[in-house]
């Protein structure tokens, strides 16, 4: 059975990046994509993903409020967070909503993905 995963983050290319690296490096292809908070929580409800790499700064609704939602809609979704924020107290707040874990993107980048 394939992995279901949705990539949520307003930037395009960042979606389409993780979405590239994560299929070549690991073969993922059952891949889903939300821009905004409020698309992610209906698409997280709708399709109930293994897995959810979520940003912080999304427009509309923040990742940490869609965590929230997310986390009541499909409980057995992981969300791990992916975002350019690098505050303690924004990590924390992200895992008290209900993360599995939180990767500032320039570590993402520059570590994670790297072929």
């Amino acid at each position: 059975m394939a992995l279901r995963i949705l990539a949520v983050d307003d930037f395009e290319p960042w979606r389409r990046f993780v979405s590239s690296a994560l299929d070549r490096r690991l073969g993922l292809q059952t891949l889903f994509e939300a821009s905004d908070g409020f698309e992610a929580v209906r698409r997280a409800e709708d399709l109930q993903p293994d897995l959810i790499l979520l940003d912080i700064g999304l427009p509309g609704l923040d990742g940490i409020k869609a965590a929230r939602r997310i986390h009541d809609l499909s409980p057995s979704s992981k969300i791990l967070f992916l975002s350019e924020e690098s505050s303690p107290d924004v990590a924390e707040a992200a895992l008290e909503a209900g993360g599995a874990g939180y990767v500032i993107k320039s570590d993402a980048e520059g570590n994670c993905w790297r072929r």
